[in-house]
């Protein structure tokens, strides 16, 4: 297994965030590879941690001054063993190929969590949306897709939306496959609701991962009433996690962005979060103008050369992560530990460093990865997809339902998963087991492709 960690960081030398997430998961699998000696054989983890396909293109765009600019396009299709290729782009400056190798690697399992039908991949540029005019991204996303139209489809590959795309960009993004196709299709999710989309696809990430750290919570006979939560980001996720804590009883005392994060100790309220989603939304301001508006709270700027966050260095029994990948580092997590946190649920990405994990894991507080927190978002784009190959749309009860259910049995598996192999409470390991093992028999199933 070392052998195999030390091939893939050979082989691709700058992909760390792949290696971290690959690390992850072959290191909670090892006792299924014991029990399963045929898996060595057939030498699974080298065919699960190879994308089946990996696209990588240029995307030229005319700025509204001329000025012809060019970014760099991915897709990388990981997994199809289950169902065609499902997971989201993702437009930030960020974005490189072993960024979108990581996602569409967790994105395999998370969906194979999901009891849908779906493989895994992840796409996305190194373009940047933010102060981009609405002509300028809908050229960008036109130019994106007039490659990328070539390598999906509703039985190949649905991508949806991700950090940089939303609403509008898949709009965009779906008119021009439209064209290019000639055909009326579900090729991608997150649509406006008026042509396709689904209720609570948006609020799905956020509301999926309260809805899981809910039923971690059930197993102590506790709920969200009274406890205090720490929320970092303050987008899509951010936002909706908030508004279901609210819903619960939780208080909310933070949000952040890219810039820094402000700390309400009063909460965040329902009237609040309407202006944060207003700021966000439709303004695309930042959130540093919270404190403008709301004096009582305190607004703190990143600073780089902090070895840690402060976000995470106040008194709270719950965090939720909803920015980004790694924002939990060593530090951080040992802060949440010493401010009575006992309840971390990721509604990002792998959002806790390997050092974070092993203190959250050590002192077995309730940990639930994102692989399993966060799946409530895909859950719904593929109820998506299910409602438009009927060509109907399922009322909102309906569908919320559909993901509390998912939701509940995404738990009941992790927890199953590691009762079966030793390591009962431990969810991070469940969820690797548990898809692992889906993911696996359904390509010796169909023979070596």
């Amino acid at each position: 297994m070392e052998q195999i960690v030390e091939l893939i960081k050979n082989r691709d030398p700058e992909q760390f965030e792949f290696h971290q997430a690959v690390h992850e998961v072959i290191e909670t699998v090892k006792p299924v590879l014991d029990r399963n000696p045929e898996y060595r054989q057939q030498a699974v983890l080298e065919r699960i941690t190879e994308p089946e396909r990996v696209v990588m293109f240029r995307v030229p765009w005319m700025a509204d001054s001329g000025q012809v600019v060019v970014n760099r396009g991915f897709r990388v299709e990981m997994n199809s063993a289950i169902g065609p290729y499902k997971g989201g782009l993702r437009f930030h400056p960020s974005v490189n190929l072993g960024i979108i190798k990581f996602l569409a690697f967790e994105q395999v399992f998370k969906n194979s969590l999901t009891t849908l039908a779906m493989g895994g991949g992840k796409g996305g540029s190194d373009f940047d949306p933010k102060g981009k005019s609405d002509a300028e991204v809908m050229r960008f996303c036109q130019s994106f897709m007039a490659e990328l139209y070539r390598h999906i489809g509703p039985n190949t590959d649905v991508p949806a939306g991700d950090i940089g795309v939303g609403a509008r960009e898949i709009g965009y993004l779906f008119g021009m496959y439209k064209k290019l196709k000639n055909e009326f299709t579900g090729v991608l999710t997150g649509k406006s609701l008026n042509w396709g989309g689904s209720l609570i696809r948006p609020e799905a990430t956020g509301y999926g991962t309260v809805y899981f750290a809910a039923e971690m919570l059930s197993t102590r006979s506790e709920t969200f009433e009274g406890k205090t939560c720490l929320v970092s980001g303050s987008g899509n996720v951010a936002q909706f996690t908030t508004e279901k804590l609210i819903e619960l009883g939780g208080k909310v005392v933070t949000l952040s962005d890219s810039s820094g994060y402000i700390y309400d100790e009063a909460g965040i309220d329902s009237e609040k979060l309407h202006y944060v989603m207003q700021l966000k939304n439709i303004r695309r301001g930042r959130i540093s103008e919270y404190a403008d508006k709301y004096p009582e709270a305190v607004y703190t700027p990143t600073d780089p050369q902090l070895d840690y966050n402060p976000l995470w260095d106040h008194k709270a029994e719950c965090a939720m992560p909803c920015a980004t990948q790694n924002e939990i580092n060593g530090v951080d997590a040992g802060n949440l530990l010493r401010n009575g946190v006992y309840v971390v649920s990721e509604g990002a990405n792998m959002p806790a460093t390997p050092e974070a994990i092993d203190q959250f894991i050590d002192n077995q507080i309730l940990y639930g990865p994102g692989k399993a927190a966060n799946a409530g978002g895909v859950a719904v784009s593929g109820l998506e997809m299910a409602q438009n190959s009927m060509r109907l749309a399922w009322p909102r009860e309906e569908v919320d339902n559909r993901l509390k259910q998912i939701m509940k049995s995404i738990h009941a598996t992790c927890l199953e998963a590691a009762d079966g192999y030793g390591v009962s409470g431990n969810y991070m390991a469940g969820a690797n087991i548990a898809g692992f093992v889906k993911v696996v028999n359904a390509m010796l199933d169909q023979g070596l492709v």
